[in-house]
């Protein structure tokens, strides 16, 4: 009976863990669900971006620098890394502990602005400066402001009363009051956008947009007139609307120059571009802040309409990714994440490639993925990898 019992208990069939397994019959399993073309375009990009940051560094008679691009290098593999570590994190713990998120990037905001603390460049003052590294809390600020917004109104569940909207307009009007005082008109101006957006998809009655409209630009024409900003700046903002007027005094004539010899490298570059690492405006250094704000003149050159339309169609296909992401979330939250995230994209594409042109005010918001930054190039990175974490969650 001994025998014959343990016998029995040796050919009594038992389960064995095996996790690929699991992960093949486990259709909600989050690893299945990984957009591909999102994370391909995004590296795609990011290495356009870095060969054109080494074309506009690498000067026309000065020993060639590589400096530029293995700083933009690393932080590709930086970004990279943080990508894939917030697409392993599930977002839906973000509602619950999006106060400190949020609560985190509006300190930094007012921690920049304390004199000996946040560095000042070029009239702004919104840096921190690092060991190697300046840290800009403005761009981080615009994902922790949709990560705020998100995650109050989820707490809604649609039903919204004037008291409400308020909330969700505090939530997004501080950080854009500090970003004003730093100063810094672009970034808010972005972050104005997105926020619109946001409470268009959430449902907020039409008139009170309307009259939110109004406001911002009453806000803009009272900040451009007040003294906040300073004068080159307002130049800047204003270049594009007087084209065709004589510039008078010097800072006029110095903004219609970056402006008009950004004009002048994209024209030169036609239909195929004068060549990867060519071109007299690129390999003279003419067109100012080449490598951040005026990269696409530097696209425009080199690599032509067809160079353009390239890079163009890689960021497309991002926001496609983006936009889907947020249509196939499985909650309001993870809807409202991805939704400011596509608008912000899609205003910084659209203002940096135009304002090259000259078809939109000249601000110092970089173009996505191609610009030379770090936080900005983080920034993105972080909110790719929030993207990535809602589309791999929705059967979950």
């Amino acid at each position: 009976m001994a025998t014959a019992y343990g016998s029995s208990r040796n050919t009594r069939p038992h389960r064995v863990y095996r996790p690929m397994a699991n992960f093949r019959t486990n259709t909600a399993s989050p690893f299945r669900h990984v957009d591909l073309v999102l994370v391909g375009c995004v590296f795609a990009v990011s290495l356009f971006g870095a060969v054109m940051v080494y074309s506009t560094t690498r000067g026309a008679t000065a020993p060639y620098d590589s400096g530029y691009l293995k700083r933009v290098l690393f932080f590709v593999v930086l970004g990279g890394a943080l990508m894939g570590a917030t697409a392993l994190f599930d977002y839906r713990k973000l509602r619950d502990f999006w106060p400190f998120v949020y609560g985190a990037s509006v300190f930094l905001l007012v921690l920049v602005l304390v004199p000996g603390i946040g560095s000042r460049t070029k009239g702004t003052q919104g840096w921190f400066q690092l060991p190697g590294f300046q840290l800009q809390p403005s761009e981080m600020a615009k994902l922790g402001m949709i990560i705020g917004f998100a995650g109050l109104a989820s707490q809604f569940r649609g039903d919204l009363d004037n008291f409400r909207v308020v909330m969700l307009l505090g939530i997004c009007g501080a950080p854009m009051f500090f970003v004003m005082l730093q100063p810094d008109l672009g970034t808010t101006l972005v972050s104005v956008a997105v926020a619109f957006a946001l409470l268009l998809v959430v449902g907020v009655r039409p008139r009170i947009l309307g009259g939110l409209a109004l406001a911002a630009v009453l806000g803009t024409t009272i900040v451009l007139t007040s003294g906040l900003l300073k004068e080159y700046q307002v130049a800047r903002l204003t270049t594009y609307v007087r084209q065709d007027e004589t510039a008078v005094t010097a800072i006029d004539k110095e903004s219609r120059f970056n402006l008009d010899q950004s004009k002048i490298a994209i024209g030169a570059g036609g239909m195929w571009g004068r060549g990867l690492f060519e071109g007299s405006q690129t390999r003279g250094n003419i067109v100012p802040e080449q490598r951040t704000d005026f990269i696409f003149s530097a696209v425009g050159e080199q690599l032509g309409f067809v160079g353009s339309g390239v890079l163009l169609a890689l960021m497309g296909t991002i926001v496609w990714r983006v936009w889907r992401a947020a249509q196939l979330a499985r909650d309001e939250f993870g809807t409202l994440l991805c939704t400011g995230i596509m608008v912000m994209l899609v205003v910084q594409i659209f203002e940096n490639v135009g304002m090259t042109m000259g078809i939109m005010p000249i601000t110092g918001i970089p173009l996505p993925f191609v610009s030379y930054g770090g936080s900005a190039l983080l920034t993105m990175f972080l909110s790719m990898g929030l993207v990535l974490s809602v589309h791999m969650r929705r059967f979950s």
